[in-house]
């Protein structure tokens, strides 16, 4: 029988907002975005460059630049502990141990004079308390695991010495050196070859079904999103415009935003030198934010409603797929 705890979401954001503070202004990095993630499943978050996906797994995890403003309305809740207004002390003992992330780029996360073993030895000596040789024999056999090879000497290596490939397969032990109940991976792919992106993606997959993780993929692939989420969110400048499982999404797309990222993938069908289509325009100034739809000005189905009053994310059917958008694309219909 599953117990109470099983059955409530081990991530529920609420109404999550995050101001940067900059020369021109304050920045919406993050625009009341509300989510829920079960244990074991995937969340996927899609967006372009820029529209808030790792100010968000930053802002959930309270690694916010220094001077950021996190809105008293925000809730965060993990396991049941609010982490929004919790003392520093209190949030180190869950960050790393109990969410864990992988960053974008392992070259610039990874301390570049220490070598990769006693980084991950580090880990596992804060949090779970363990001495030099314990935590060395333990940093090997998470090298190990996540298949890097002659782990016993990688861990004397310095992360300059070790591939893009192995760096991250690195940042990823380093990740799951506590056994953590969230894995939040920022473009764990990013700059790798095709091969080595589908191992590592596999290695999470495989991870997460044998420690039972809960995961957020962040990502602006949607291949990755198709075969790898449960769920997945769309995000427009700091917004989610989009939200619902990932097999529903694909099947019906409503959001016109959502569907011009889909569009701009370029299909291995098309003839050679086919012009790869784009999204027109530029998105939105974050510091001046418009009015209304923060796609309006590049959606072709835009009316006045939508550059004069901003759309509130909804529910629109009983399969939890939500939507924000004045003038939605007809269900079924994607084309």
């Amino acid at each position: 029988m599953t117990n109470g705890n099983e059955m409530q979401p081990l991530l529920e954001v609420k109404d999550l907002q995050a101001l940067l503070p900059t020369h021109r202004g304050l920045v919406k990095a993050v625009d009341r975005v509300s989510l829920r993630l079960q244990r074991g499943k995937t969340l996927g978050i899609v967006g372009e460059s820029g529209c808030g996906k790792s100010m968000l797994a930053r802002a959930i995890m309270g690694l916010l630049p220094t001077g950021s403003i996190v809105s008293s309305q925000s809730i965060v809740t993990f396991d049941g502990r609010n982490l929004v207004g919790m003392k520093k002390a209190q949030l180190r003992q869950i960050i790393g141990r109990e969410i864990a992330m992988v960053f974008q780029d392992p070259m610039t996360s990874l301390n570049p004079v220490m070598k990769v073993g006693r980084q991950i030895a580090e880990v596992i000596s804060y949090h779970l308390k363990e001495g030099k040789r314990t935590a060395r024999k333990r940093a090997v056999a998470l090298l190990d695991l996540v298949g890097i090879p002659m782990a016993d000497q990688r861990a004397d290596q310095y992360p300059h010495q070790l591939s893009g490939g192995l760096r991250q397969r690195v940042a990823i032990a380093i990740a799951l050196a506590c056994e953590p109940k969230l894995l939040i991976a920022d473009e764990p792919t990013t700059a790798l070859d095709v091969t080595v992106q589908a191992t590592i993606l596999d290695l999470l997959a495989s991870l997460q079904q044998e420690k039972r993780m809960a995961m957020i993929l962040i990502t602006h692939d949607f291949g990755v999103v198709a075969g790898r989420t449960d769920e997945t969110a769309v995000m427009v400048a700091g917004q989610i415009v989009e939200y619902a499982a990932t097999g529903d999404l694909f099947r019906q797309m409503r959001m016109p935003y959502t569907r011009a990222l889909m569009a701009a993938i370029p299909r291995l069908a098309n003839r050679p030198h086919t012009k790869l289509r784009t999204i027109n325009g530029q998105p939105p100034d974050m510091v001046d934010l418009p009015l209304g739809c923060r796609f309006a000005s590049r959606c072709w189905k835009a009316q006045p409603l939508c550059r004069g009053k901003e759309p509130a994310l909804k529910r629109i059917n009983g399969r939890g797929h939500k939507l924000a958008c004045w003038y939605p694309l007809e269900s079924g219909k994607n084309a």
